[in-house]
């Protein structure tokens, strides 16, 4: 019987990553501390057009979604997802914008 290593199978499952078109972009997909409304705005937006061309858009959107992932993933915003039904663990921004 063959032992296979569970850090082998997750490298496996996560090889799509290293396909994505926003590799080295993580300033875009990410927010920086205390950004303002109209920046994060401005920054999904360029997010979203890496992402429009993307051949692992697809991949990155489910793993976001199964993994309750910040920032922007596979096209779509936290709040995206959110009203997707996809829940953050702990959905500070959301809550914070949403009481707004």
């Amino acid at each position: 019987m063959a032992v296979i290593d569970i850090n082998d199978r997750i490298e496996t499952e996560n090889d799509w990553m290293q396909a994505g078109a926003c590799k080295g972009l993580t300033h875009l997909f990410f927010p920086s501390a205390a950004e303002r409304p109209q920046a994060r705005e401005r920054r999904e937006a360029a997010a979203k057009e890496v992402c429009t061309s993307c051949s692992v858009r697809i991949d990155c959107m489910d793993f976001a979604r199964e993994q309750h992932e910040y920032g922007f993933w596979g096209g779509e915003s936290e709040d995206e997802r959110h009203a997707a039904g996809y829940r953050l663990i702990a959905p500070i921004g959301v809550r914070a914008r949403s009481a707004s």
